[in-house]
């Protein structure tokens, strides 16, 4: 039975929905991380260690989850990550050593964040879209800002009424019972069930030929398997902007409540920042990803690496001048444009080597990314450890910033596939 409107608003829905809790889940740790300080008396690197060994649990099973996907598609991915995600919830209050933590933070939570979140997503959702790819998976992936927003301070709740093992546990049976079911209405790709990409219509004889955003006939016709990916300097440009895209977003998101409570701000305040930047993220998204199938991924990219850099500095700032403006600077900055990364993380990809092995692709360039996930917890609370100050960890932070946006432009997804605002020049 057709619908009356295109079932790939059916696929945002659930992606929307999934990313909410899913994402969440993973964020909360930020919330545990205090109470579980104040509790066991661990060293900063080595309790937000747990976070950063579940990016490199992730990164070794990310091509494995591309190779799942381009053989089983997305429900089975989906479910395996909801199994994953929610017995590393129900199994973490259980934690007496920093071992227990990083098996259920770390490797369960860790090895189901990969398939329920960014990652997973981005593997199948911009099959459903050409014309309005970046729009859309802002608009799905809105859903961690919405999710960020009543989720966060409800698990923040719970922890300072009952605890963090009692949080930990709702929020296991919450993926449960939602993910579980409504991931069961995905499908790969619009072709799967009779349609096309957009809710186009099928071509006939007398409508007008489509206008191709091929810009380089002959990258785009080339059949790309992971080895020939792998020989290109694209396929490492873009690991490299990856690497540094999640290095500076996870650098901030483990050490940001921590960091404000510790400057003087309120637990309040330090809560609302971190639930703040997700609200903020839902319309920077959402523009960001509609103004990239205006102007190009690049530019995108680099305006988000702009954010993170300005984020830093504020953070920086704060420590000399902690006033509330420097804290909504910071979260202004983060949310609105740093956030916009994720609109655009599938769609680089996609337009640069499109094909049936696009999943094993992403997978392998999302190594990376997850390493890079990986090392911005682990080195910001290292290098405080070290240091007694977050000074230098942030200012490594600009850097970086700088490096990812120089990568996705090296990279230049615009000179193989044009985005539809970008046609006249192709055809012009």
């Amino acid at each position: 039975m057709r619908l009356p409107f295109f079932y790939g608003w059916v696929i945002i829905v659930v992606t929307f929905v999934t990313m909410a809790i899913g994402v969440n889940a993973r964020t909360a740790f930020s919330l545990f991380f205090p109470p579980i300080l104040d509790e066991f008396g661990w060293e900063r690197g080595i309790t937000a260690g747990a976070f950063s060994f579940g990016f490199l649990v992730s990164a070794a099973v990310s091509p494995l989850i591309g190779r799942l996907m381009d053989r089983f598609g997305p429900r089975a991915v989906m479910e395996l990550g909801v199994a994953l995600m929610g017995g590393g919830l129900l199994l973490a209050p259980l934690t007496t050593q920093p071992w227990h933590l990083y098996l259920t933070i770390g490797v369960m939570v860790g090895a189901g964040s990969v398939c329920l979140g960014y990652s997973g997503q981005s593997l199948f959702l911009p099959n459903w879209f050409i014309r309005r790819r970046g729009l859309a998976m802002g608009l799905a992936f809105a859903g961690v800002g919405i999710g960020s927003m009543t989720l966060l301070p409800w698990v923040q709740h719970m922890i300072e009424q009952t605890g963090w093992r009692t949080a930990c546990t709702a929020m296991g049976i919450l993926v449960f019972a939602v993910l579980a079911p409504i991931n069961l209405l995905l499908r790969k790709r619009p072709e799967d069930i009779g349609l096309l990409p957009d809710g186009d219509a099928a071509p006939s004889a007398s409508s007008a030929k489509p206008v191709s955003n091929i810009v380089d006939p002959e990258w785009a016709g080339t059949d790309w398997t992971l080895r020939r990916a792998i020989a290109t300097a694209r396929f490492w440009w873009i690991a490299l902007g990856y690497f540094g895209g999640l290095y500076i977003w996870y650098a901030v998101q483990v050490h940001q409540t921590k960091y404000l409570l510790d400057i003087g701000f309120s637990p309040a305040v330090a809560v609302w920042a971190l639930g703040a930047v997700s609200l903020l993220g839902i319309p920077g998204q959402i523009w960001l990803g509609h103004l990239s199938d205006r102007i190009g991924r690049e530019s995108i990219w680099a305006a988000s690496c702009l954010g993170f850099a300005i984020c830093f500095a504020a953070l920086i700032a704060l420590k000399i001048y902690p006033s509330l403006m420097l804290v909504y600077l910071m979260v202004l900055a983060q949310g609105a444009l740093g956030y916009g990364l994720t609109s655009i993380m599938g769609a680089v990809v996609l337009e640069i080597f499109q094909g049936k092995h696009y999943g094993s692709i992403f997978g392998t360039i999302m190594l990376a990314a997850l390493a890079g996930g990986a090392a911005g917890p682990w080195l910001t609370g290292f290098l405080h450890d070290l240091s007694g100050s977050y000074t230098l960890a942030f200012a490594i932070g600009i850097a970086v910033s700088g490096l990812s946006a120089m990568a996705i432009w090296m990279a230049s997804p615009g000179k193989i596939r044009a985005v539809a605002g970008q046609l006249h020049r192709v055809h012009g």
